[in-house]
């Protein structure tokens, strides 16, 4: 034991001199990943064939009260233990939230492996006080797959209330409580600080009895529209596209082909809800698109106007919206899950089905074809960080740039839209940009401040998941998060 002891305390003292990578790095990702499959849908549903597939043949696993494990030693211990059926017990294990770190090994500049360091509790479900411990987990490519090939797991101790702070936001268990209590599945939660995404929280089960992953994919509503937003602003700064260049030119709706009002419709028009359409022509009752007044002289939300905008780029670049944003954002900001349509290469044991407030699910919606102001795709990750270059500009010019965050037209409750984005005025200089999104089973929201450069990303998979906002908002934003609530309740 002794032996073991000196190398758990090597590579203790070793641990900081790597160099931590960022959350949104693909090692981060990959590594957490594989930590979900492991514990989630391996140790905690006693699937010995899918923790099996994740240990190397060489594993040790160091255990401060139980001794050393090899593999066959480890995986006959589960079978006899946590998952033997007889014995009737059902714990579980579960990261504690925002303690790991992961550190990349390299071996003459090539990566091999990688160090995850952090804290699990073990109990029966995530709201139950049972232990805690540290824990460090060396994870080695083999035959380009990842493996599990050194564990160490000490300083176990009781789960106590004096573990957490007092704030509910401290505390998962009560977290969790607090959703039920609110009939939200899933939270997913993202906190921007100083121009950083800080935390990446998902709470709720993906299915009965699984946590949801950290990288959980959810419908995200009208979210959709400020990524479109900024797909044409990318192509107007690249002078390949005009904010206020007619859009007839490229596209005319066959229903308003013969009203001359079309021939006044500009990106700018689009962007800022000044078209004159409904949200969808759906609502009216011959289910087709009409003006119901001159564009450019008033706001009215349209998600009509945005697919209008998304058929002119369409003919004018023979390309379609996803592939224009997977060539100027998501490829370029390595978002990886984020996506206007559904295909294979989702990953459909992350998504997040949407529910109504009896509990309900809905029907999913799978788009074959991008809609520009509805049903993106997404993770936390991958809109903090969209979100984040827009605070940095968005690689838009400066004249650009400063459209978008500019009072466009005055909107509701004394907000004005810029260009794709909606502005809140909350005094001694500071503003916030903002967009919600509401569907069937779908309530989401981000709030981003330019000038701290702080944020906040909500996503949750229910009707239901507005009752949540407030507490979240005046937490994480403060006083100007409670401003942003009062200004929407007023």
């Amino acid at each position: 034991m002794k032996k073991q002891l000196l190398l758990l305390g090597i590579i203790l003292s070793t641990v900081s001199a790597f160099t931590q990578v960022h959350k949104s790095s693909a090692l981060y990702k990959a590594i957490l990943s594989k930590d979900s499959l492991l514990f989630e849908a391996g140790f905690n549903q006693c699937n010995i064939k899918q923790f099996e597939n994740l240990l190397s043949d060489n594993l040790k696993f160091y255990h401060d009260k139980e001794g050393v494990s090899d593999k066959t030693k480890f995986i006959a211990d589960l079978k006899k233990g946590i998952c033997n059926a007889k014995e009737n017990r059902q714990v579980k294990r579960f990261l504690v939230n925002g303690s790991t770190e992961i550190f990349p090994l390299y071996e003459n500049g090539n990566l091999y492996g990688a160090v995850q360091h952090g804290e699990h509790k073990f109990s029966e479900t995530r709201e139950s006080q049972a232990g805690i411990a540290k824990f460090i987990n060396i994870w080695q490519l083999e035959n380009n797959e990842w493996k599990l090939i050194t564990s160490f797991s000490f300083d176990h101790k009781p789960f106590t209330s004096s573990t957490i702070g007092k704030s509910i936001f401290d505390n998962d268990a009560e977290i969790e409580n607090w959703l039920k209590e609110n009939n939200v599945p899933i939270l997913g939660l993202g906190i921007i600080k100083s121009n950083k995404l800080t935390q990446v929280k998902v709470f709720g089960e993906i299915s009965k009895g699984v946590s949801a992953p950290y990288n959980t994919i959810f419908n995200v509503a009208s979210l959709a529209k400020p990524v479109t937003a900024m797909v044409a602003l990318k192509l107007v700064s690249a002078g390949k596209w005009s904010l206020n260049e007619p859009i007839y030119k490229y596209w005319t709706d066959p229903d308003i082909v013969n009203d001359s009002r079309n021939k006044k419709l500009t990106t700018k028009f689009i962007l800022s809800h000044q078209t004159g359409f409904p949200n969808w022509r759906w609502m009216s009752e011959d289910k087709k698109l009409k003006f119901q007044f001159e564009p450019g002289t008033k706001y009215q939300y349209s998600g009509e106007g945005m697919e209008y905008l998304r058929k002119a780029l369409e003919r004018k670049f023979n390309k379609s919206l996803q592939q224009l944003a997977s060539e100027l954002i998501f490829q370029p900001l390595s978002m990886t899950d984020t996506k206007y349509v559904w295909d294979k290469s989702i990953d459909t044991s992350r998504f997040a089905f949407g529910y109504n407030k009896e509990g309900k699910p809905y029907e999913i919606i799978k788009n074959k074809i991008p809609n520009a102001a509805d049903d993106l795709l997404t993770t936390i990750e991958d809109y903090a960080t969209f979100l984040i270059s827009v605070m940095n500009g968005g690689g838009l010019t400066k004249q650009v740039f400063k459209e978008m965050k500019s009072n466009q037209v005055a909107s509701t409750k004394g907000k004005h839209f810029g260009l794709g984005v909606e502005m809140y005025d909350l005094d001694n200089g500071e503003f916030a940009l903002s967009h919600s999104g509401a569907d069937n089973g779908v309530q989401t929201l981000f709030i981003i401040l330019p000038k701290t450069k702080n944020g906040i990303v909500i996503f949750t998979n229910s009707d239901t998941g507005v009752s949540v906002y407030e507490n979240l908002l005046t937490h994480y934003l403060g006083n100007n998060g409670q401003k942003i609530f009062d200004i929407e309740t007023k």
